[in-house]
């Protein structure tokens, strides 16, 4: 009898594999089956299927996410591996080039400088890695994270404002005009973000604490329209550190406007994402971790 007609031998399908890694990746079994072009139902019964050859139990729905159980996690790192051998061979046989994709969500200070010196470094140093990179409002990125459109992202939020990968203190200075102050105008003219948009109940809230009189002079979704309004002598704003240029002003404690030091960078992934992804969590650990020192 050959090994093949053994009864106990189990051969996975990789069809069923492909499923639970990417409802693993998504951590949704609604946007696996979007990404799969499949059905729901379809997706979960092939999550059965693959359990039941398992003999384990393999996700487990959470509050928020499904995740894996350990026997899932066990499973997902042979299946990993057998999925990238399936794929290599298919490259190895077409002479096509089959790269993995990983998509990125940063907020728009951080798509210019450091982070990206370093993503373009992480390019070079993982040809195979295809980086897609999406900059943004923090409320529109954590949305896409959500509905499993990235894989990686980098999001501004009031601290503890939901769970992390890691976090890092954001630092925020008030600015004005470096050649048109607004400072002593009133009503105080700001410039900010949208409602819902990050800094803008904090700036309007430190204002009314000091009985300061304020009205909104500019409004863009735009951190560089912001930095403009702001250069221009459009009003005063509230920007992150990194986003301060020559252009602008930063206004000293004793003008007496609020600290405002409430705010986090917060990095998420999925806990069963490619090691790929893991590495690049690192390297911009380390961008953030120097950008928020001092």
């Amino acid at each position: 009898m050959s090994d093949s007609d053994k009864p106990n031998t189990r051969l996975f399908d990789l069809d069923l594999l492909r499923a639970i890694v990417t409802v693993a990746d998504c951590g949704s079994f609604t946007t696996a089956a979007t990404r799969l072009h499949s059905t729901q139902s379809t997706v979960s019964q092939k999550i059965r299927r693959l359990e039941e050859m398992a003999g384990h139990r393999l996700l487990e729905r959470g509050n928020r996410d499904v995740l894996p159980t350990d026997a899932g996690d066990t499973l997902l790192g042979y299946a990993r591996r057998l999925l990238a051998l399936n794929d290599e061979m298919l490259e190895a046989l077409s002479g096509a080039t089959v790269a993995l994709t990983v998509r990125i969500g940063v907020p728009d200070d951080f798509a210019t400088g450091r982070t990206t010196e370093q993503l373009a470094a992480f390019n070079r140093r993982y040809p195979q890695v295809k980086l897609e990179v999406t900059s943004g409002l923090s409320r529109d990125l954590s949305a896409s994270y959500d509905r499993g459109e990235l894989d990686l992202v980098l999001l501004k939020q009031r601290q503890n404002a939901r769970e992390a990968v890691a976090c890092w203190p954001e630092k925020t200075r008030w600015v004005d005009s470096a050649k048109n102050a607004c400072i002593e105008l009133d009503p105080l003219p700001i410039v900010t973000f949208p409602p819902r948009g990050v800094y803008r109940d904090e700036m309007i809230a430190a204002l009314e604490s000091i009985g300061r009189r304020w009205h909104i002079s500019f409004t863009s979704s735009s951190l560089s329209g912001i930095q403009s309004a702001i250069a221009d002598g459009m009003g005063i704003g509230l920007l992150p550190q990194r986003a301060v240029t020559m252009e602008h002003a930063v206004l000293p404690k004793n003008i007496g406007l609020p600290s405002v030091d409430v705010f986090e960078v917060a990095m998420l992934h999925r806990p069963a994402v490619d090691p790929m992804v893991k590495e690049l969590a690192r390297v911009l650990s380390r961008v953030l971790a120097q950008d928020t020192k001092g």
